[in-house]
């Protein structure tokens, strides 16, 4: 078994105890593979230890991954910023994104999704902790973010993203996953939207996360080891 199968294996078994301790089906979590700096060996590693959902940062190096690994079948999941002159090739290439923040970003994948492909998925990330280095749309912004982005026609509105401020306190990370929680409920409350997609929870903090209901928990460094922060092929 490879370190990779391995640490899937030991990762897989976290989330299994979590779920347990939540009540919850284990199967209600997806394990979403943040395979960014990584090589495409990687990826084709994970892939035969039984994962097939693989996330990226940086858009070059995505699709030099999917050209490379394009005999397998694999769903592909957006979770950088993003800037307009890269959304074609996203809304081309990327079966969910994570990380949209603002409706211009939303209408422009709308725009360019491929007719003959299914809506393209997407979360809202919310900047829960209000940091000036992170992206995301305000808390108090997201209700008429989310009104407006659930009547485009070419994606399909499926929940919320955060990437809370780093704490190692268990209490401090499961509220505010439970800020997140709750945003959503007020959103399914107050619009009347099929939202059921929490995308939160790292690998140092998703028994926190899956107890306050992730549904997608966002895993590089347990999977992949320490990233290599160099700079990637291409920021693009």
């Amino acid at each position: 078994m490879s370190n990779i199968a391995k640490n899937i294996a030991k990762v897989g078994e976290r989330i299994r105890e979590a779920a347990q301790a939540a009540q919850r089906d284990a199967a209600s979590v997806g394990l979403l593979a943040v395979s960014k700096t990584k090589p495409a060996t990687d990826i084709r590693a994970a892939h035969a230890a039984g994962l097939n959902d693989f996330g990226e940062n940086y858009l070059q190096e995505a699709l030099a991954k999917q050209l490379e690994l394009r005999d397998l079948p694999l769903t592909w999941h957006f979770i950088g910023p993003i800037q307009s002159n890269k959304c074609k090739a996203i809304a081309e290439h990327f079966a969910w994104v994570h990380s949209v923040d603002r409706l211009k970003i939303a209408q422009r994948l709308s725009e360019l999704r491929p007719e003959g492909l299914p809506p393209l998925n997407i979360c809202l990330q919310v900047n829960i902790s209000g940091e000036a280095s992170k992206s995301g749309c305000a808390p108090e912004e997201l209700l008429a973010l989310a009104s407006a982005v659930a009547q485009l026609p070419h994606v399909k509105l499926r929940g919320l993203m955060a990437i809370p401020e780093p704490t190692d306190d268990p209490q401090l990370q499961r509220a505010t996953f439970a800020r997140v929680r709750g945003l959503a409920e007020e959103l399914r409350a107050r619009l009347g939207l099929d939202l059921h997609t929490l995308s939160m929870g790292m690998s140092h903090d998703l028994e926190a996360a899956i107890a306050e209901g992730a549904s997608w928990v966002r895993i590089g460094t347990a999977l992949f080891g320490a990233r290599d922060y160099a700079p990637p092929p291409s920021s693009l």
